[in-house]
């Protein structure tokens, strides 16, 4: 059947996804986040009726799909374009779900063989006050869920943070806890994570500190418990390795580069976490992935449990913490074309930005009101704020229509507006 496939049609259908009301209440806080529910689904059409699907996040990915790739697609074999990453998510996506629908077997079979059937898989959520992030996790275990990734930042506590998800899981619960470099330096970094090591539930720490500092990165994985991540392609792999900075990596990017980067890893004895962020095709992607490259240890991140839908018919089955990967042909899950319908999109292909206050209170008595979150990232990431004290509040206040709000946002909009408690 392959070998006589050809491409007739490759049709971009953008969808808004909703977001779960408590996902999409948090994610409004910084616009790519708030944009993730914007999805590029790909529908690839072949002369042998055969069809297959992939999907793009167009404000969140590795790369996207250009009117360049489809034109050099069609009329040619899916089968040529497999290890093509040029093709971008979601028309490489497609072709693997085709070709394998084509010969009958799941992905996974197109990429090597199956080293694990269950995946392990985390629970994502961006920065979070506590209480919420109790909420989402006490969902997660409902769902499945043993493994929980989420933000950590100056402007919550994150000792209350993992001690309310503590309060509201099982204590098999685990989690991971990335900070995006906040932590600005090893002399910051240690007595945070050597404080959280003492909590049996913290089981990985993402990027403490800026990338580049490869010396920091030493001198942390030196000092503390727990196992340190980073971003793969963020740093020279030789240096990392000769250095001794961190124990794994979050791997992202195309098929053929994580197909690559696995190899390298298995090498040098690397666990990874494989993070690839969308809806249910997403997510059975990565799970095919995760059931064949050998150092895909570590709980994968899709951020699936933010939608409200996942665009499939039938869900994907998670248990234990783990997802399976399926075992149909091509992708092995059905694309929800009714959901495609009700959610579809018109340009442009991006969400209004929700007008708020955002306010940072330290114990000090400090307070600092911002208009766009990316502003307060720049304050924490220039050293202007403590790391991470304990009693650090935030708040956020949505436009009320009131004189008081357009006055201070006014202000927040043109520079941080500092105050006191």
């Amino acid at each position: 059947m392959v070998a006589r496939l050809k491409i007739t049609e490759v049709e971009r259908i953008v969808v808004d996804v909703p977001f779960t009301d408590r996902c999409q209440e948090w994610n409004a806080l910084l616009p790519n986040v708030w944009n993730w529910s914007v999805v590029e689904v790909i529908k690839l059409s072949t002369d042998a009726g055969i069809t297959g699907f992939g999907e793009t996040l167009l404000h969140y990915s590795w790369g996207k799909v250009s009117d360049k790739a489809i034109a050099r697609v069609r009329g040619g074999n899916p089968a040529d374009f497999l290890a093509d990453d040029s093709l971008g998510p979601g028309l490489q996506m497609a072709m693997y779900d085709v070709v394998g629908k084509a010969l009958g077997v799941p992905v996974s079979a197109l990429l090597g063989p199956r080293v694990r059937d269950w995946c392990p898989i985390a629970w994502w959520n961006t920065k979070m006050a506590p209480a919420a992030l109790a909420a989402e996790a006490a969902d997660a275990v409902a769902a499945g869920y043993a493994y929980h990734k989420f933000k950590a930042r100056p402007w919550f506590d994150v000792y209350e943070q993992v001690a309310a998800i503590g309060a509201a899981t099982p204590s098999h619960y685990r989690l991971d806890i990335d900070w995006n470099g906040m932590l600005l330096h090893a002399g910051e970094a240690v007595p945070v994570l050597r404080e959280l090591d003492r909590d049996e539930r913290v089981a990985i720490y993402e990027t403490p500190i800026p990338h580049a500092d490869l010396e920091g990165y030493r001198q942390i994985r030196a000092k503390v418990a727990r196992p340190v991540a980073v971003h793969l392609h963020a740093q020279p792999y030789q240096a990392m390795l000769r250095q001794e900075t961190c124990d794994g990596f979050v791997v992202e990017r195309g098929i053929a580069a994580m197909l690559r980067q696995n190899t390298l890893n298995a090498e040098f004895g690397k666990p990874f976490w494989l993070q690839m962020v969308g809806t249910g095709l997403t997510t059975a992607l990565c799970a095919h992935l995760g059931a064949v490259l050998s150092h895909a240890r570590w709980p994968a991140v899709t951020a699936m449990n933010n939608y409200a839908d996942d665009l499939i018919v039938d869900p994907l089955l998670i248990r234990n913490g783990f997802v399976q990967a399926p075992t149909g042909p091509g992708l092995g899950v059905t694309v929800d074309e009714g959901a495609l319908e009700r959610y579809r999109m018109d340009p442009p292909y991006s969400r209004p930005e929700r007008r708020h206050i955002l306010s940072a209170g330290w114990p000090s008595g400090r307070l600092v009101h911002y208009a766009h979150m990316p502003d307060l990232w720049k304050d924490c990431l220039a050293g202007n704020y403590p790391v991470q004290d304990r009693g650090v509040t935030f708040d956020v206040r949505t436009d009320d229509g009131s004189p008081e709000f357009a006055e201070l946002y006014a202000r927040a909009d043109r520079a941080p507006v500092h105050d006191a408690r």
